[in-house]
């Protein structure tokens, strides 16, 4: 059943799993680093994308998680506003380290220590929407009301 599926993805299964959600992780012939990409791929509205985005807090240092629609782009001064601080996009290994993940697979679950995550409102309009599994190659579909408790999200406008 995972084992086809990628060690980082089958992290996600097993932290899916472990929040008693449906881990119906799939495996995609092609990457979906980009949200056009996941949505192509997986036949959904580009809005039903889960982009997960991480930022640093620059006076805290601390991870910060965006789970952005798709169709959107995050607002940093949106973002900074909802973390209170100032935020920055810090580099991939600093992503790694916080996540457990490389850029173009973040999962919204399952990291090595919860993170302060932040959902985008627009997520909720769709019935399901689709979040990257650990892994360019694997995505997952998932309830955004469920999204929002499994990952700890405040949910809120992340879009200007």
């Amino acid at each position: 059943m995972t084992d086809d599926l990628p060690r980082s993805s089958r992290r996600v299964h097993a932290a899916l799993v472990a929040l008693e959600l449906p881990a119906d992780i799939v495996h995609l012939a092609d990457a979906t680093r980009t949200a056009p990409e996941a949505a192509a791929a997986v036949g959904c509205e580009l809005g039903a994308i889960v982009k997960s985005l991480v930022m640093r807090g620059v006076q805290s240092g601390e991870p910060v998680l965006a789970l952005v629609s798709g169709a959107n782009r995050a607002d940093m001064d949106v973002l900074a506003a909802a973390v209170g601080e100032a935020i920055e996009r810090p580099d991939a290994a600093y992503v790694r380290e916080v996540t457990g993940y490389a850029i173009g697979g973040i999962p919204p679950v399952g990291h090595p220590a919860p993170v302060r995550t932040f959902m985008d409102e627009d997520l909720l309009r769709f019935e399901t929407v689709w979040a990257a599994a650990g892994h360019p190659h694997t995505v997952f579909p998932i309830a955004p009301a469920a999204l929002a408790t499994a990952s700890g999200a405040t949910v809120t406008r992340l879009a200007a």
